[in-house]
């Protein structure tokens, strides 16, 4: 059976987006292989607000989508007038459990959290379910791991889940600027005034 799985970039204090939706601090790093990470899947499922943010984004965004079923999961999208994805609005828990039962590769959970988190409390998304059978291994004893196990187990709503990750991410990324800025060595670099080939640079000339 194919598997939903939920891949997003995520700032170090826990957001995947800016207030207004933008992801333009997200930078493309041109050492990230994106066409072996697209080629595990065939079905792109997201939201309404990450459809409309992707739309904007122009030929490069939609670029991505080339060869993908795209379903877009809304209530008030008109399909007529969104002739390039498929819009599914009624009984979502049922379409999915039938798109998993289809032959093909997996399916890639796109965007932002609030279809995440229903899919999620309709126990859909197997990329976290499958790891709870490793759940005493060292390497899963890290913010946002313990928290969704300890939900999966029931000892916490997702609610609380949601947001004692956002505490203990928000915790941890602030320990981290602590530590970092003792370091007389660290050299600060504003990410939104700095474009990729000069942050390539600084960072050729460190691993040189």
């Amino acid at each position: 059976m194919r598997r939903v799985r939920y891949s997003v970039a995520s700032s170090l204090d826990g957001f995947i987006a800016g207030p207004n939706g933008e992801y333009d601090w997200i930078p493309m790093d041109p050492d990230i292989d994106f066409a072996a990470m697209f080629s595990g899947f065939d079905t792109m499922l997201m939201g309404r607000k990450s459809y409309e943010v992707a739309k904007t984004a122009g030929p490069d965004q939609m670029g991505m989508w080339k060869g993908m079923r795209v379903i877009v999961c809304s209530n008030s999208l008109n399909p007529d007038t969104h002739p390039d994805v498929e819009i599914v609005g009624k009984d979502l828990p049922t379409f999915i459990q039938k798109l998993k039962s289809e032959p093909g590769k997996d399916i890639w959970l796109f965007g932002g959290g609030d279809l995440f988190r229903s899919l999620l409390e309709a126990g859909l998304v197997d990329e976290v379910k499958r790891l709870l059978p490793y759940k005493h291994l060292n390497a899963l004893q890290t913010v946002g791991y313990t928290e969704m196990f300890d939900y999966l187990d029931g000892k916490l709503s997702l609610e609380e889940a949601t947001e004692l990750i956002k505490k203990n991410t928000r915790q941890y990324a602030k320990r981290q600027m602590t530590w970092f800025k003792k370091d007389k060595d660290v050299r600060w670099i504003d990410a939104r005034k700095c474009d990729i080939a000069v942050l390539s640079g600084l960072i050729g000339s460190v691993s040189a």
